[in-house]
């Protein structure tokens, strides 16, 4: 991977808290450092295999005149997540926004937010055994991919599989998803929870039948941990309705806390199987 640098962009736009700035308007200057793969573009000297330097610029121009916001750290937060949905070439943005004529009341040179975006490597579990089992799990690939700035790397084949915990139900019809996104673990929460509503979702009992579910496994190598999300996810290496599915597209994706990839996580399982068995 290289960088493209783009350095203190001149824009007039009317972000601030007080009300003369926004009427009245000022100068800030916005800095960009992007990340991407531009070897084929270097070598085949083709603009169209890398990023257009002046395309971003423009963009940039654009949203810092056409939004108005309180605060510059909001500005670079939006600005940053619009370049990386505008620009999927682009792994990474460090972007800085400049504020050099600050209403502060004392002598500086600059006040200025900088923040780091990248596109994240997940993987997920689908599942439904309600209904048109297939037609949701469609349903979910369908609506991961029509997220800006989410986008489905690769879908495994659809497995039928036995119930677990609760047994007086259905078989499932599984499957994994590598997807590449912008959104943080619970913004993607969120998203994958508005997609099992919009399946008509419910939740009356633990491990219960349903139309559909989308469980976070990995995101990235991250260990993550709060009230309402784990990753990796607490039970992924007991079940084989997840294993299987992911090691047809991620063999080797590491679990960050056991350090064992996909194909040993499934073998383990089932060697575990078969000693409960003799």
């Amino acid at each position: 991977m290289s960088t493209i640098t783009i350095t203190n962009l001149k824009t007039f736009a009317h972000h601030g808290v007080l009300p003369e700035e926004t009427a009245n308007g000022q100068y800030f200057y916005v800095s960009a450092v992007i990340t991407c793969d531009f070897a084929k573009a270097a070598k085949n000297d083709d603009l169209t295999e890398t990023i257009d330097y002046g395309t971003v610029c423009h963009f940039i121009d654009r949203f810092m005149k056409e939004n108005t916001f309180k605060l510059i750290e909001t500005v670079a937060d939006r600005l940053s997540d619009e370049i990386l949905k505008e620009f999927p070439r682009i792994t990474e943005i460090t972007l800085e926004v400049s504020k050099p004529d600050a209403p502060i009341g004392l002598p500086f040179e600059n006040v200025s937010v900088k923040t780091t975006k990248k596109y994240h490597t997940v993987y997920l579990s689908i599942g439904s055994n309600l209904g048109d089992k297939k037609g949701y799990l469609d349903f979910a690939v369908h609506s991961l991919s029509s997220e800006k700035g989410t986008y489905v790397e690769s879908v495994s084949s659809y497995k039928e599989t036995a119930p677990v915990g609760y047994l007086d139900q259905p078989y499932f019809l599984n499957a994994a998803v590598a997807v590449r996104t912008i959104l943080s673990p619970e913004a993607l929460l969120d998203f994958v929870q508005k997609i099992e509503t919009e399946a008509k979702r419910e939740r009356e009992i633990h491990w219960g039948p349903r139309t559909l579910d989308i469980d976070i496994i990995y995101y990235d190598d991250l260990i993550y941990q709060s009230p309402t999300l784990c990753i990796p996810h607490l039970r992924m290496h007991e079940r084989n309705f997840v294993l299987s599915p992911l090691c047809e597209i991620a063999p080797n994706a590491v679990h960050p806390i056991l350090n064992m990839n996909s194909r040993m996580l499934k073998d383990a399982l089932h060697k575990q199987k078969l000693s409960e068995l003799e």
